[in-house]
C-alpha cells in the first residue's frame, strides 16, 4: 500500500532542482544539479531490472527473511544486497531501497556535483554543501524535533531510517525510528531493519546503540521509541523549526 511521503515537504532550500521518479514500488525523491529525470528513470529502471531477473531465477532472494547465498557472476547491486544483508543477518531484500538510491545517485554523479537521492526514507547523498537531514518518526513525539547535521567532507554517505511504526516494509521491533549513518546506503539500510528489529521497548536502546557500535561498520545511530532517543557515533544533532 502507498504512504503518502509528507516528510519530503519539509525540505527548504531551493538551491538544487528537485524531482521525482516513481517505477513500481520504487519512489525516488531526488535532488541534482540539473534536472536529471530522464537519466535517473533509465538508471532505476536498470537496476529494477536486474533485481527482478535475479528474482525471477532465484525467488527466495525476494522472499527469506534471512541472508541467502549469491554467486559470483551475479550482477553487482545483488552481490552488495547480499553482502550486506550477510552483515546484519537479514533479508537480502532489507537492503533494496537503500541499495538501489546508491546505484542511482552513483550513477547520476557523472552528471552532477551533487546528489541527494530519497527512496522511503533510505539516502544516498554526495553533497557540495552541509545538509541538515530531518529525522521523521511518525507519532512520537520527537517527530520533526531534531535533525542529523551531515558535512559536505563526510559525504558519499548512506543514511537510513527503519520503523516498527511508519511505513508498510516488515519490523519485527516497536521503534518510531532508527536512523543509521554508514559509508553505504546498502550496510545502512540492512543495519537500520536489524536494529529496529530488536528494539521492542525503550529499555532496549542502549543495547541496540552498544550493537551498532561493536559492528565497526556504521558511522552512527539515532533511535527514538515513543519519548525517548538514544544516540552513538560520529554524528551531530541539531533542533529543527516546527513542520507540522
Amino acid at each position: 500500500m502507498y504512504q503518502a511521503r509528507t516528510y519530503r515537504n519539509w525540505i527548504n532550500d531551493r538551491n538544487l532542482a528537485s524531482y521525482s521518479v516513481i517505477i513500481k514500488e520504487t519512489d525516488l525523491y531526488i535532488r541534482t544539479s540539473y534536472n536529471l529525470k530522464d537519466k535517473a528513470f533509465n538508471s532505476a529502471g536498470k537496476f529494477r531490472n536486474q533485481i527482478e531477473s535475479y528474482i525471477q531465477l532465484f525467488p527466495d532472494f525476494a522472499t527469506s527473511f534471512k541472508p541467502v547465498f549469491v554467486d559470483s557472476e551475479s550482477p553487482q547491486i545483488i552481490k552488495d544486497m547480499a553482502d550486506a544483508s550477510g552483515k546484519f543477518n537479514v533479508g537480502p531484500m532489507a537492503t533494496i531501497a537503500g541499495a538501489i538510491s546508491e546505484y542511482v545517485g552513483k550513477d547520476l554523479l557523472a552528471f552532477s556535483e551533487e546528489v541527494i537521492i530519497e527512496n522511503g526514507g533510505d539516502i544516498f547523498i554526495s553533497s557540495k554543501k552541509n545538509r541538515i537531514v530531518a529525522i521523521y518518526a511518525g507519532n512520537s513525539a520527537l517527530n520533526g524535533k531534531y535533525g542529523v547535521d551531515i558535512s559536505a567532507e563526510d559525504t558519499p554517505l548512506g543514511i537510513c531510517t527503519s520503523s516498527g511504526t511508519v511505513g508498510h516494509s516488515f519490523s519485527y521491533g516497536k521503534a518510531d525510528a532508527v536512523v543509521i549513518l554508514a559509508s553505504s546506503a546498502s550496510i545502512a539500510d540492512a543495519a537500520a531493519t536489524s536494529i529496529c528489529n530488536m528494539l521492542k521497548t525503550k529499555n532496549d536502546i542502549s543495547k541496540a546503540l552498544d550493537y551498532a557500535k561493536s559492528t565497526r561498520l556504521l558511522k552512527g545511530a539515532v533511535i527514538i521509541i515513543d519519548n525517548e532517543m538514544g544516540v552513538w557515533g560520529d554524528l551531530k544533532l541539531c533542533e529543527l523549526p516546527s513542520y507540522k
